[in-house]
């Protein structure tokens, strides 16, 4: 007897992540390096205290082994008090923005702002009453449209 072929049988397991700390969240801001994502794919959904984002994630877990794929990702913080943009021409409805990293700036009994830095001097601010945010793959990874690792000059 066959059986249809699963994502979860296929290698390699999609990333199911959560960051609960400032550490935590370091790991997720280096897998996020270099994603990108229309405009268009970031939503706050107010009610539920939720922001998330649709990514292009590069695999960088698969980079040191001579693949250049992406995947699609979905990055989520909860407990969200507020969201503000700076340098994002937010009428702009073909714009792509390429996240660089993720800090945490923290602030009194457990609250802090979460920032995300883009390219270009780019950045979206989001105020949270507790830090979670999470990372999960939700789609299989396909080869890279450039077919390269991105390079950043030091």
């Amino acid at each position: 007897m066959t059986e249809d072929a699963r994502f979860e049988d296929a290698g390699p397991a999609p990333l199911r992540l959560r960051a609960m700390d400032a550490e935590d969240l370091q790991v997720i801001s280096s897998l996020v390096q270099d994603a990108v994502f229309p405009a268009t794919e970031m939503t706050w959904q107010r009610s539920q205290r939720r922001f998330a984002f649709l990514l292009n994630r590069f695999r960088w877990e698969d980079a040191a082994i001579g693949r250049a794929e992406r995947v699609q990702s979905v990055l989520a913080v909860e407990d969200v008090l507020a969201v503000k943009s700076y340098g994002i021409e937010r009428g702009e409805k073909d714009l792509v923005l390429s996240l660089l990293s993720i800090s945490l700036e923290p602030g009194e009994d457990g609250t802090g702002r979460i920032v995300f830095w883009l390219a270009g001097d780019g950045a979206i601010a989001v105020d949270v009453e507790a830090l979670e945010v999470s990372l999960r793959d939700v789609t299989r990874p396909y080869d890279a449209p450039s077919g390269k690792v991105p390079h950043h000059e030091t």
